[in-house]
């Protein structure tokens, strides 16, 4: 007869916590950029329970990605840029601020370009009212932050493409900063080339002064930055999988 001990069934075992998500945001003085990535958190938060999920921002605002960093200790974690291209920030403020710190991190490839930041830009400019007017009379100014990175301008070039291969009209990328064309150049550029309905659309993941000043210069409508279009929360999960498969893959070969 067995005994009653070998009855007992064995304790489950606990799956182990998957790696933190660390969403890096630049940081802004305006009010509404912390509290739409803050709200963007949540739909991370609300499509993926299981994942830890955490901010640090590069400047401007608390937390700190230093913080953050120092919190999680020794922690295993993924940070992804919440920044639409390559620029300094991405190679080395980013990288510099892991590297000081205890937690076990990889780092992600930043948002852009992809086909979810496509869709999140349609979604704005048709929430502003495109749509309707001939192909032949209309163009897209992609508005973006600017930087003096060549690889940045590349990316934004591409999310431009993307676009345009999207609407079937021709999209210029332009820049608040740090990068040629501005906006009012690009706008003067489609309309000696015949295009009179010109829409902006706003390639900043949160409101700022430089989404504002582009929006200003838009002479037709404006869409609004990609925010918390459910579009960013899937990309922000997109690339903190795709980092974890990128850090297993060295253990995969040798195995």
């Amino acid at each position: 007869m067995p005994s009653q001990l070998s009855l007992v069934p064995p304790p489950a075992t606990r799956r182990p916590a998957p790696p933190a998500l660390v969403v890096v945001a630049h940081g802004s003085r305006d009010p509404r950029a912390l509290s739409t990535v803050s709200a963007l958190l949540d739909r991370v938060r609300a499509l993926r329970p299981d994942v830890p999920v955490h901010l640090g921002h590069i400047e401007l605002n608390a937390p700190l990605l230093p913080d953050t960093l120092a919190a999680l200790g020794d922690a295993e974690a993924v940070l992804v840029p919440l920044l639409l291209s390559r620029g300094y920030h991405v190679k080395q403020d980013i990288p510099e601020m892991a590297a000081a710190s205890r937690a076990r991190t990889h780092l992600a490839a930043p948002l852009g370009p992809h086909p979810l930041l496509v869709d999140a830009l349609q979604a704005r400019l048709t929430e502003a009212g495109w749509g309707g007017t001939p192909h032949r009379t209309s163009a897209v100014v992609l508005a973006a932050a600017g930087s003096r990175d060549p690889d940045a301008r590349t990316d934004t070039g591409r999310t431009a493409h993307l676009l345009a291969t999207r609407l079937g009209v021709p999209v210029i990328p332009a820049y608040a900063s740090a990068a040629t064309p501005t906006v009012q150049t690009a706008v003067r550029t489609l309309l000696a080339r015949g295009r009179r309905h010109i829409a902006l659309a706003s390639y900043f993941t949160a409101p700022g002064r430089f989404a504002t000043e582009c929006a200003q210069a838009a002479p037709w409508i404006a869409a609004s930055p990609l925010g918390t279009h459910p579009a960013m929360a899937q990309l922000l999960l997109h690339r903190y999988d795709e980092a974890l498969r990128a850090a297993a893959e060295p253990v995969l070969a040798s195995a």
